[in-house]
């Protein structure tokens, strides 16, 4: 299964803190280009840049701005002289998102530390005394809110080989997900979509796919609306659970399992010896999965060649080289 713009697909639809690709939009009239969004994802994805403050009538060059602990909540102050714009970024929050809804987005990237834009421990100020990184800014706020199944992830989580990896894996998921309840879906769609990513879901959280399961296996049995509810939320969090090295070789040794009658001695110990080299941190996990594939594919297995496990993002990203 590949998720290519040269397949005829649509590229992924992200929205993006406008700094992030190189726009002059921060407060000192800077900007903080990120390579991996512009040169290397940007191949796969249409940006939507937003810049919360500028968008909300702010100049650039601007005062800088922070959080501040009130009593009703953080509020947005200018560091120097302490004007307040919680009313005005508020309203621009909710204005922005509810039109960013409508744009079939498949994820967000978020500038981090930002007090509009942050994610997660963003500085909040106090009367006295250093601040706390315990605030999420005004927008990123909203946004979490209002789209809850969202992938969202900070330019800078996205340093972590790991983060990275689940970022990128999550918002091709998210598409395919959309893909299938936005049309008129069937049960049989649904089982076959499920049975599809049970493998990927497995590396993740293999407790709760159990639990996916049950929703799938009583499809007929509730109302259609539900089913979609339930079963898009219970993926997307089981997504969002960390895939381990642990969980990634248990997947990897149950897959060996269904090839054991195709593969003689010494190439099923190859194969096995490659997990163990993985399990070591020896290779990457591309090392065993690249074999498994070419496996999978010559022995015909058609349970396995269907498993979005063995691709779930474009392999010229190289995400699992690096985990």
């Amino acid at each position: 299964m590949r998720d290519t713009p040269e397949a005829g697909e649509p590229k992924l639809r992200l929205g993006v803190s406008s700094c992030l690709l190189g726009e002059q939009v921060r407060h000192d009239g800077g900007h903080k280009r990120d390579r991996f969004l512009t040169d290397e994802l940007g191949r796969w994805v249409e940006w939507v840049p937003v810049c919360p403050e500028v968008e909300a009538g702010m100049p650039i060059p601007r005062p800088a701005i922070r959080l501040v602990e009130a009593p009703g909540g953080p509020v947005v102050r200018e560091v120097r002289g302490g004007a307040d714009h919680t009313r005005r970024m508020r309203e621009h929050a909710r204005r922005r998102v509810r039109a960013l809804a409508k744009l079939d987005l498949g994820g967000y990237v978020l500038k981090k530390d930002s007090p509009s834009c942050g994610m997660e421990r963003v500085k909040l100020w106090k009367e006295s005394g250093p601040p706390s990184r315990e605030a999420r800014g005004v927008f990123a706020r909203e946004l979490l809110e209002r789209l809850p199944l969202l992938p969202v992830e900070e330019e800078g989580r996205l340093n972590d080989a790991q983060l990275r990896e689940s970022f990128v894996e999550r918002i091709f998921a998210y598409r395919r997900l959309r893909r299938l309840f936005d049309a008129r879906w069937t049960a049989r769609q649904l089982v076959e979509f499920h049975a599809t990513h049970k493998l990927q879901l497995m590396s993740h959280a293999p407790r709760a796919v159990k639990d996916l399961g049950q929703i799938v296996a009583g499809v007929r049995q509730l109302p259609r609306a539900e089913v979609r509810e339930r079963y898009e939320r219970g993926f997307m969090e089981l997504l969002a659970h960390k895939a381990t090295t642990r969980r990634h070789v248990n997947v990897l040794q149950h897959m060996l399992g269904y090839l054991r009658r195709g593969l003689d001695g010494p190439r099923r110990q190859e194969l096995a010896e490659l997990i163990e080299d993985y399990r070591s941190e020896l290779v990457p996990l591309i090392v065993p999965v690249t074999l498994m594939r070419h496996h999978v594919r010559h022995l015909g297995v058609a349970y396995l060649a269907g498993q979005t496990y063995l691709e779930p993002h474009p392999r010229e990203l190289m995400l699992r080289n690096h985990v």
